[in-house]
């Protein structure tokens, strides 16, 4: 990772640390005061992506570092083997969320419960606004520099804001006559919890496990190496997911009258047009097979 890639993550796990301090304490304040458990849940979540954060930031600044005797192959898998931890971390939160909710409804069962006051309601609002902020520009800067953590990160901040917007219904229908709606609210924030844990865990195995890339990815990748000259059959395409990276294993065909010399050259323009054509692709490995046209007997 270059150094302006290197300031830009710095840049955006500073603004998602500082905006996620803010938003808790608001919304923790808002909570208590205005007796909303629903907004307080909210306020925990917030918390815990502080954390988060702080995972994230060691986690990029040590899969930038450059491949080594004991890690030829680079550190970009430290990316997702931090997403997978962030995963477990956001499903305990959710769960503590699911259990305090459970909790409420139980008791509220009796018409112990109070309507929330109109503090949370704009606490709600805020909460909206500042999280699709800054699911918009964490996703952007995920993208520019091409990591899977600051993308998980991007996307809880994505769920957080589909739990605001359950709080916001939960906390108004409370305040128009029905306080239980607001820990069921609560118990709706969890189960998006639950699906944002489990979407990032999924993704972020999937590149830990050698999983092949995109369909699509492959398919114009096949292309591009079809299209080279002296190339006359592609005889197999192996790509393997690492971290946020992508490694690939080529076998041409050329033409077996070729000289070694010659041949190498072919393969050392597919090895340079994949790796150019192809910014995820860390590596392309090429191996050169004599062409045996097909047997039409």
């Amino acid at each position: 990772m270059d150094q302006d890639l290197k300031r830009r993550t710095v840049r955006v796990q500073a603004v998602n640390i500082t905006v996620n301090a803010l938003l808790a304490a608001f919304k923790l304040a808002a909570g208590l005061t205005a007796r909303s458990s629903a907004m307080v849940s909210s306020a925990i979540e917030n918390a815990s992506d502080i954390f988060k954060d702080v995972m994230v930031f060691f986690s990029l600044r040590m899969s930038s570092k450059e491949s080594d005797r004991d890690h030829p192959y680079g550190h970009e898998r430290i990316e997702s083997l931090t997403a997978v931890l962030l995963a477990v971390v956001l499903a305990l939160v959710g769960a503590g969320i699911g259990l305090n909710s459970i909790r409420l409804l139980a008791s509220g069962v009796g018409g112990g419960l109070e309507p929330p006051g109109g503090l949370a309601l704009a606490a709600a609002v805020v909460s909206i606004v500042v999280k699709e902020l800054m699911f918009r520009y964490v996703r952007r800067g995920a993208l520019a520099v091409r990591s899977d953590a600051l993308m998980a990160t991007a996307w809880d901040h994505r769920s957080d804001v589909l739990s605001s917007a359950g709080s916001f219904v939960g906390i108004l229908g409370a305040r128009l006559g029905l306080p239980i709606l607001d820990p069921l609210a609560g118990l709706i924030i969890c189960l998006f919890i639950f699906r944002a844990a489990w979407d990032i865990f999924n993704s972020a195995m999937g590149k830990l496990v050698d999983r092949s890339c995109d369909p699509q990815t492959e398919a114009d990748i096949r292309r591009a190496v079809l299209s080279e000259e002296g190339v006359l059959a592609l005889d197999e395409m192996r790509t393997r997911l690492f971290g946020p990276r992508i490694y690939v294993d080529i076998a041409i065909a050329c033409d077996g009258d070729l000289t070694l010399t010659q041949s190498h050259d072919i393969a050392e323009r597919v090895h340079e047009r994949v790796e150019r054509d192809f910014p995820d692709v860390k590596h392309c490995m090429v191996h050169v097979n004599p062409y045996l046209p097909p047997d039409v007997s």
